[in-house]
């Protein structure tokens, strides 16, 4: 009696190795199913809420639809004042750290040795492995009264700016610059050697051959890093409250709207104005077609 059962899988494999689609399908699957669970169903719980309202006697939710919450953000110009100043301080953050991830991705990529480069890696990664609460309460020490600034710039004359919106920027862009330096150096690397070489070659300097070559090709790398330093930015709570001293942004706002206020579609109806932001800016990086280079 002949086994009909062992070509089976070999002929499970010939059919996904004939068929590159239902491959490509069988892998998708399972991580849009999560996407769609985990992330476009919370979103879209998170936006129906805002239409909703609390009861200030009870505090109870009261789903009866309205535009109230959108009404009073629109209406209240502190909240228009925390947007911009939320806006403005992501787009100082992501500025600030492509400058300083721009010179040190490139020396990885193309200047330092495969020893050197691993090295490198590895204390560009370092700072991820530590506490997101400690690397912010060591900035919070370091901008304190006779704290390490004020130590180290005494002798300079040099004291530190204290809390608010100046320490909130550096101790984001601290937090987020291995975000931005990581997606660079990888572009980087993609950068083929022989451009360099042809571009000495027809006695373009240094500065002329970053400017021409590599930062063209590098765009879609800065691109990639600015979505995350930016979108980060745009929803952290959690610095503000440590290093910003009374200033507010729209993620500490909304974070006081769930916990003390609690106030749940209120803060829904100001969730919705980062992740439009953000929207918004995609969009607009999809129309420089940096995504499709990626």
């Amino acid at each position: 009696m002949t086994d009909t059962r062992q070509p089976l899988a070999p002929a499970r494999a010939s059919a996904l190795g004939r068929f590159e689609w239902l491959r490509t399908f069988l892998l998708l699957v399972p991580p849009m199913m999560w996407l769609g669970v985990a992330y476009l169903t919370a979103l879209g719980a998170l936006f129906i809420t805002s239409f909703w309202s609390q009861d200030d006697c009870t505090g109870q939710i009261v789903r009866v639809w309205s535009l109230d919450n959108y009404q009073t953000i629109w209406d209240v110009s502190v909240y228009h004042t925390i947007t911009f100043r939320t806006i403005g301080l992501a787009v100082v953050v992501t500025a600030v750290d492509a400058v300083i991830a721009f010179p040190i991705a490139f020396y990885m990529a193309k200047i330092a040795t495969p020893r050197g480069r691993r090295l490198m890696v590895i204390s560009v990664l370092m700072p991820l492995w530590a506490s997101y609460l400690v690397k912010a309460y060591a900035w919070r020490g370091m901008f304190s009264e006779n704290g390490v600034i004020d130590w180290l710039g005494q002798p300079f004359g040099i004291s530190s700016p204290g809390y608010g919106l100046t320490a909130t920027a550096i101790t984001l862009a601290y937090l987020w610059l291995p975000y931005m330096i990581l997606p660079i150096f990888a572009g980087l690397e993609r950068v083929p050697d022989s451009l360099f070489e042809a571009s000495n070659d027809l006695g373009a300097g240094s500065l002329t051959t970053i400017r021409r070559v590599v930062l063209p090709m590098a765009f879609p790398a800065v691109v990639a890093g600015s979505i995350f330093t930016f979108s980060l930015t745009l929803g952290d709570y959690i610095a503000v409250k440590i290093v910003g001293g009374a200033t507010q942004l729209l993620g500490n706002v909304i974070a006081d709207n769930v916990g003390s206020a609690n106030n749940l579609p209120f803060a829904a109806a100001l969730s919705t104005i980062p992740a439009a932001v953000m929207l918004v800016y995609l969009a607009v990086v999809r129309r420089t077609g940096a995504l499709e280079q990626l």
